[in-house]
């Protein structure tokens, strides 16, 4: 009998800690310092109002007032880092060929029309601005706004080169980082720990380990960002293969998006991104789950609703 109480006075001391440093994270651990909050971030520079990635769409949204540019970057044949997404140019280019096996000077233009990946038969038709921009352009015509870098490769001299640019412009303060790649993170955090770093998908995992089994308040979190989907825009872009799928996508959904979970990470300094949203209602239920920001393909629309709707972003 005594065991049996000795055993649910723990538990249920554990239980009411857990729940009190939940809410109350700040009691156990320093909140991180927050250099730049971001509401509103252009996906690509905002693949569906111009081509991915192209100087044309980082300065539409600018423009716009997005609080932070999201880009992806490779390096060329020359070590030159530039901002693109896929490895391979034959889907944004037409041209089969890796963009680590060309110098830069022989990089292909953008194709004309690009596909939307996150938005079901939509095309972006661009203007007369087709180049592969180098990371450094970013930087120099955008000096004061943060930039989300997706590292796309695990390639040391990647990251070491990206890590010298935002150096050399003095970026480290609105610069975040990293990969789905464990690997890939841990990198970039031991080339220069200054420059904060996203959740990899390993630790995503972990991190909703954690939550569901109460330890999440108890454990240091290095990272400062978490970039996650919502799971529940799968169907709207890719059509599910069987129940199967609907199962795992709803059950995805359910264990991600929790606001008492979102919450816990803003109280404790660590930033929420929602990924990548395209139209109203699911605009509204991340701000309103408690994402710090949105990730959307359309800069415009994401501005029109936040301001519709009393969201101020933070540029």
């Amino acid at each position: 009998m005594c065991a049996a109480v000795y055993v649910l006075s723990t538990v249920m001391g554990y239980v009411l800690t857990s729940a009190l440093l939940l809410k109350c994270p700040t009691l156990l651990h320093r909140r991180k310092r927050e250099p730049f909050l971001s509401r509103h971030i252009s996906h690509r520079g905002g693949a569906g109002e111009n081509l991915e990635n192209t100087m044309a769409a980082f300065k539409h949204a600018v423009g716009l007032g997005t609080d932070m540019l999201e880009l992806d970057c490779h390096m060329t044949k020359d070590e030159q880092v530039v901002v693109s997404h896929d490895a391979n140019l034959e889907r944004s280019t037409g041209i089969s060929a890796y963009i680590s096996d060309v110098a830069y000077a022989d990089l292909p233009p953008y194709l004309c029309k690009l596909g939307v990946t996150f938005q079901r038969e939509c095309v972006c038709e661009g203007g007369e601005d087709k180049r592969i921009p180098l990371l450094r352009d970013v930087f120099e015509a955008f000096p004061k706004t943060p930039v989300n870098i997706d590292i796309k490769v695990n390639n040391d001299t990647l990251i070491k080169k990206v890590s010298e640019l935002v150096v050399k412009y003095d970026r480290e303060h609105i610069t975040v980082w990293g990969n789905s790649s464990n690997q890939i993170v841990q990198k970039c955090y031991k080339e220069n720990p200054r420059i904060p770093v996203l959740f990899s998908m390993r630790r995503v995992l972990m991190l909703v380990g954690l939550f569901y089994t109460g330890l999440l308040p108890f454990v240091p979190l290095k990272e400062q960002f978490l970039e996650i989907p919502m799971p529940s825009i799968v169907t709207k872009y890719a059509t599910p293969r069987d129940t199967s799928q609907h199962v795992i996508t709803w059950l995805a959904d359910t264990l991600l998006m929790r606001r008492a979970l979102f919450n816990h990470l803003t109280a404790r300094g660590i930033q929420v991104y929602v990924w990548v949203l395209n139209d109203e209602k699911d605009f509204k239920r991340a701000f309103d789950l408690g994402a710090t920001g949105v990730m959307t393909d359309f800069p415009t629309k994401l501005r029109d609703f936040m301001e519709k709707n009393g969201t101020p972003n933070m540029a």
